[in-house]
This record gives C-alpha cells, structure tokens and sequence, in this order.
C-alpha cells in the first residue's frame, strides 16, 4: 500500500492508495481543491467543514449530470443499433425479393430459349 500526501485548501492529508495510484489520487485532489477554492473565492471563510460539504455536492451534481449523459448516448447507441438491424432485416428481405424475381425472369428466358431454339434450325 502506497501513501500519498494531497493538499486541499492548504492543509496536507495523508492518504493511502494502491501501489501506482500515487499520481492518479494527487490528480483527484487538486482537482477537489480546484473545486474547494472555487467556493471559498465566492463565499469567503464560511468554515472547512461547510465548504467540503458544498464542493462534495458540486461533485456529485457534476456527475450525476454525466451519468444522465451517459445514459442518453447509450439510448441514442442502442436506437442507432436497433435502426441499423431493421436495416439490414429489410436488406435481407429486399435480396430475397430480388433473388426470387430474378429467378422467375430466368426460368422466363430459359423457356423462351427453349421454344426458339428448335425455331432457328
């Protein structure tokens, strides 16, 4: 287990981590910290605690507003695939239609061969 020590608003935590994660876990808190001072900047001293709390819900409103993202381009995907089969289903039947009347036009020309054929010795 690896430790890392991140700074937020100024004061440095000491925290545990996977082997690796060092740099990934210091990302995750500057980026935190970004958020902390944003609100200190807009709401003054209001206290450590009061100001962690807002920048925790700024968090989760950021990524609750990524999940519904997300789970509009995994509809909007699924409706693209869902399109694209009945495409293909409506290619396969359209072949099969072709198939069957260019069938029917050769068993055509191959009786009117044979009807002239015997004409044209």
């Amino acid at each position: 287990m690896a430790t890392v020590t991140v700074t937020i608003d100024g004061k440095a935590y000491r925290m545990a981590c996977d082997e690796g994660q060092e740099q990934h876990l210091t990302g995750l808190a500057e980026r935190f910290d970004r958020y902390v001072t944003h609100l200190k900047s807009s709401f003054g001293e209001i206290g450590d605690l009061r100001l962690t709390v807002m920048a925790g819900i700024m968090v989760m409103d950021e990524l609750n507003e990524l999940q519904m993202r997300v789970k509009g381009l995994e509809n909007e995907a699924e409706a693209l695939r869902k399109s694209r089969d009945e495409a293909l289903l409506k290619a396969d039947k359209n072949d099969a239609a072709i198939t069957g009347v260019l069938s029917e036009v050769t068993s055509r020309i191959e009786t009117l061969a044979t009807k002239l054929a015997p004409k044209a010795n």
